[in-house]
């Protein structure tokens, strides 16, 4: 079946599982513990005292996206070294176990034409195998260069302009040098990841970042610095990836939105930590 709108409604679904250990790789694999190892313990270890293991919520997306791109290697002559990762969210519905079985069930939502290109959307429910209740969905778009042409609607651009002011705060992450390395552990073993002569036939002059590890770490940044590490005060992260980054690369987070006193930690009629409103934010 080639890319076109015959995909929309194209569905997968897949068991899966993932142990403490995997929770905790995935920590580590988007930088906890790595500006100083005594920090972010919740995280990264099972028996600091004192300390309860929990799970950063942009995991949710091992299983997600696993089903999502599931999806697409399934079409017939599709070169996946011409794909790339175009836009990434996950929606927390309840907090993620650090050990669990899920079923995932994953859908083609929309596909689009964009000429010289086509652009493939896929939505994934991740749920406890036994009780069906959903821990997180996961939505994402995929580009697949020189896939397009065939007629079908363009969809929409997806680009927001950053506000035209300051930003309110400024955040900073290094990258390590063996930072894909290290993230592709967590499952994603893409060559262009890892492989110099397959990035460089993707048109890269070497492996780049997974674009999933830089969501980790924003969501790990914007965690720490807005709800003190509370897994609970997360509800969801979108991004849109317009440039790859490579290991070993600083980055640089703008974040608007914070202008008022304790503006997104707020304490609701149950007496959680929740996050009110939303960050636009910039890397």
């Amino acid at each position: 079946m080639p890319i076109n709108d015959d995909l929309v409604g194209l569905e997968k679904t897949a068991e899966g599982s993932w142990t403490d250990r995997d929770t905790r790789l995935y920590a580590v694999a988007v930088g906890a513990g790595g500006e100083d190892p005594g920090r972010e313990l919740q995280f990264t270890t099972e028996n600091t005292k004192g300390v309860t293991q929990r799970v950063l919520p942009t995991f949710g997306v091992i299983e997600g996206c696993r089903v999502g791109v599931g999806l697409v290697t399934e079409i017939d002559g599709v070169d996946l070294s011409r794909m790339l990762h175009g836009t990434q969210e996950v929606e927390q519905h309840r907090l993620l176990p650090t050990a669990a079985e899920v079923i995932t069930s994953g859908k083609v939502t929309a596909v689009w034409d964009k000429g010289k290109a086509a652009v493939i959307e896929t939505e994934a429910v991740t749920a406890d195998a036994v009780t069906g209740q959903a821990y997180v969905t996961c939505r994402q778009s995929l580009f697949f260069r020189g896939y397009g042409g065939w007629g079908g609607g363009r969809g929409p651009s997806g680009r927001t302009p950053p506000p035209e002011d300051k930003p309110d705060r400024t955040l900073h992450a290094s990258t390590r040098t063996d930072q894909a390395l290290l993230y592709r552990l967590t499952g994603d073993v893409n060559p262009l990841h890892s492989d110099p002569g397959y990035a460089r036939a993707a048109g890269f002059s070497r492996p780049i970042l997974h674009g999933l590890c830089g969501y980790g770490i924003v969501g790990r940044l914007l965690l720490n610095e807005f709800a003190d590490g509370d897994t609970a005060a997360f509800a969801s992260l979108s991004g849109r990836f317009s440039a790859p980054a490579y290991p070993g690369d600083d980055l640089v987070v703008s974040v608007w939105g914070t202008g008022r006193e304790h503006p997104f930690v707020v304490d609701n009629q149950r007496g959680e930590r929740v996050l009110s409103d939303g960050l636009f934010v910039t890397v």
